[in-house]
């Protein structure tokens, strides 16, 4: 399906539960945070339901996420019952690692495509600190396994904050001897976000660049994600950027949200969207939900715009809340 700007929309993310067992210094308050009751979060049955209809809209490819979507039990049935709706191409997952080694098995049973593992730095005393929980060990052992398994595409996501300047570095060197993109995500000012320091990507690209030579171009990904990616002499893999704060991608935007609590949500930015879940519990058939996301996606806004301020309408939650 197009939007009103002509943008092809075919890339849901999922998010399958606010709930995770970590907690980010940029994603979640350290305590108090109020988690949504079970009975307002999407059934597999309910996802599901949402997922083929936005396949016929034209969704090809669906990333889980949360919160940390392997807190969520049997998330390889869920897995299962995408891939196996006419359309749907791939689903990926986006996680903190720490459960992944145990689960991997059985989410590449059931048709997981690719993992995207975020880790900001590699320093156990830091992690503890970003992450608030001492589980460096466990995360290093799922990207190991999903590196290990065959035919899975491995990217590793970091968000570049003046706490891990100094781990930008030996992140990155992980590309060195490994076919893997590490990628250095900007930070945005959504809920805690906003109150951090961040690195933009040309200071980054500055440190790479003094510690490993000149950067060449290696393209945008094969991903249907925004990321533009180079490498350096003696990589195996590559090392990307995505830059939402200095440089602004929404022209290309292919992606709509799904909440756990069923809110389609076209814009980080922004609150407006549509309830489905709601509309479900009211009895709605498919022609009504089909009308109701049509809606939302041809009223998709046309950029965002954190770098002016907070303005009327714009997202009030954290990203726990909204799904990574």
């Amino acid at each position: 399906m197009l939007d009103r700007y002509g943008r092809r929309i075919h890339y849901l993310r999922v998010s399958v539960t606010d709930r995770c067992n970590l907690r980010c210094v940029y994603c979640m308050p350290q305590q108090g945070v109020e988690w949504v009751a079970h009975s307002a979060v999407l059934s597999y049955e309910q996802l599901l339901r949402l997922v083929g209809l936005l396949a016929r809209l034209g969704v090809d490819k669906v990333r889980l996420t949360g919160g940390e979507p392997l807190v969520r039990r049997d998330l390889a049935q869920l897995v299962r019952g995408i891939r196996s709706v006419e359309g749907i191409q791939s689903v990926s997952l986006t996680t903190n690692g720490v459960l992944l080694k145990q689960q991997l098995p059985g989410l590449m049973e059931a048709g997981l495509s690719g993992v995207n593992l975020s880790l900001d730095t590699l320093d156990r005393a830091q992690y503890a600190a970003i992450t608030r929980r001492d589980a460096l060990d466990d995360a290093l052992q799922g990207l190991e396994a999903a590196l290990a398994a065959p035919g899975l595409s491995v990217k590793l996501n970091c968000v570049p904050m003046g706490e891990n300047d100094a781990q930008l570095v030996p992140l990155a060197a992980l590309a060195r001897d490994r076919d893997l993109a590490v990628r250095f995500i900007e930070l945005m000012p959504i809920g805690l976000g906003s109150t951090l320091s961040r690195r933009s990507e040309a200071e980054v690209l500055q440190r790479l660049e003094a510690a490993y030579g000149p950067a060449a171009p290696a393209g945008r990904g094969d991903g249907a994600g925004p990321g533009r990616y180079v490498t350096f002499a003696g990589f195996a893999g590559r090392v990307g950027f995505i830059s939402a704060m200095t440089h602004q991608f929404c022209g290309d935007c292919n992606r709509v949200r799904l909440t756990a609590t069923g809110f389609l949500k076209t814009c980080l930015q922004y609150e407006q969207g549509a309830d489905l879940k709601a509309l479900m519990e009211a009895g709605a058939d498919d022609r009504t939900l089909l009308a109701a996301m049509e809606r939302a996606i041809l009223e998709k806004p046309a950029c965002h715009h954190f770098s002016e301020g907070r303005s009327l309408g714009d997202e009030g939650k954290t990203m726990n809340q909204i799904g990574g």
